[in-house]
């Protein structure tokens, strides 16, 4: 082990060398190239989602499910949720091509063992359950979010989302800049809430929210859960907010993880206690931070509720995958989400009054009806650009027939489709 003494081998960091390490590695500019999405599921019974699914079931559908030849990478959530993430792809289609057919296989692996796998941005039916997983990071996690109230708990257990993630984007100006890809996902945000909108119960009760995934966010731990804003100079502003926001955990190599409270990173390296973090500790202090859009030399939009039925989970990632890296929708849908930022505030996401609005009313609203209308006809033009498959340019033209066009959501149909 080098001398510096750190459990996990790096030289200590300085304040210089941890900001300029942020600055490299969570915004890599170029070409917009490459497309990902990372795809949760709820894991329920498959002849009544409404009965429970006992942790040692749970557990030995996901042993099978890890044996599986996938091209994606596999993972579970706190709560059993099963996650598909892809590899980056060179294209639309072939990301949606490799996570269908890897959600083929898992499919096909959990229907003998009476199993199938849900879409919806919350469990709709079970009350909170305990972690399946029991592991370092998610028991300090959960003492971590705990400090703020339930709402950290449920997000870790009994939530599910459609994350897409995208090129940074080029270093200068224009649509397909990263500045402007940075300031447009925040804009977009709360229209792709809006519009796929699919939690309007948790644990067996409406809430009063079209997403209460997304309500959920808004009562974590502020610091760890809003953006920083989008108007200022991203590098600088991301890096600043990285290292001013307090560290969930310090990992350990043996024994419980230390969960201090209201130590930054910045802290931290000003005064090297409990060890001195090295710069593993600050990639792995990013993945503790959760806003709605995360930078990691990509950019992670992480705010659509999981979608119901086989293929929901295409539409989202198709839409806005559309309207990123095709330069004439990037232009387009800027201009028409721009008035959206002065209803939005100084408040951050995602608890300014749009992101609530947007997460309460769905396309009820009649300012985000409007706007996700404009967007959604960008992306339709742009969708063959692109190379999207028929069937792909038709999901999203039947989701907008079905829900933009008369102003609601998948949230609105959650009776009829679950009874």
């Amino acid at each position: 082990m080098p001398s510096s003494g750190t459990p996990f081998g790096g030289p200590p960091l300085t304040e210089g060398d941890a900001e300029d390490l942020l600055r490299c590695i969570c915004f890599k500019t170029g070409p917009p190239r490459t497309v990902g999405a990372e795809l949760e599921w709820l894991v329920h019974d498959l002849r009544d989602p409404r009965l429970p699914v006992r942790p040692p079931r749970l557990a030995a559908a996901l042993d099978t499910v890890r044996s599986l030849p996938l091209v994606s990478a596999l993972t579970f959530e706190p709560g059993g949720q099963l996650e598909l993430s892809s590899r980056p792809a060179g294209s639309l289609m072939e990301c949606l091509d490799s996570l269908a057919a890897d959600l083929r296989a898992v499919r096909s692996a959990l229907g003998p063992l009476g199993l199938t796998l849900n879409g919806y941005g919350v469990d709709p039916w079970h009350a909170p359950r305990g972690r399946v997983l029991q592991e370092p990071r998610y028991d300090a996690m959960e003492t971590a979010l705990n400090r703020t109230g339930p709402a950290g708990r449920a997000m870790m257990c009994e939530s599910a989302s459609v994350q897409i993630c995208l090129d940074a984007g080029l270093p200068g100006p224009g649509p397909l800049g990263y500045h402007r890809r940075w300031r447009l996902a925040h804009l977009l945000g709360p229209v792709l809430v809006a519009a796929f909108a699919n939690s309007p119960r948790h644990g067996g009760r409406r809430t009063g929210w079209r997403s209460t995934r997304q309500a959920l966010w808004t009562d974590l731990d502020p610091l760890r859960a809003l953006a920083p804003a989008p108007e200022e100079e991203p590098r600088e502003e991301w890096t600043a907010h990285v290292l001013d926001t307090p560290v969930m955990c310090v990992r350990a190599d043996e024994g419980p993880w230390a969960v201090p409270e209201g130590l930054t990173f910045r802290d931290w390296l000003r005064s090297g206690g409990p060890r001195p973090p090295d710069a593993d500790d600050l990639r792995y202090h990013i993945t503790t931070l959760f806003p709605p859009v995360r930078p990691r030399g990509h950019l992670e939009l992480r705010m659509v509720d999981a979608q119901s039925g086989q293929d929901g989970w295409m539409v989202p990632v198709a839409v806005t995958t559309a309207v990123f890296d095709d330069p004439e929708a990037a232009e387009t849908v800027h201009r028409a989400v721009r008035p959206l930022a002065e209803r939005a505030g100084p408040g951050p996401a995602p608890r300014n009054p749009l992101w609530l609005a947007a997460a309460r009313e769905g396309l009820a609203d009649p300012e985000l009806h409007a706007v996700t209308r404009e967007v959604f006809a960008a992306a339709l033009d742009a969708l063959p650009r692109i190379g999207a498959g028929p069937e792909v340019r038709e999901a999203v033209a039947a989701f907008h027939e079905r829900y933009v066009i008369p102003g609601s959501c998948p949230a609105d149909e959650f009776e009829a489709v679950t009874s």
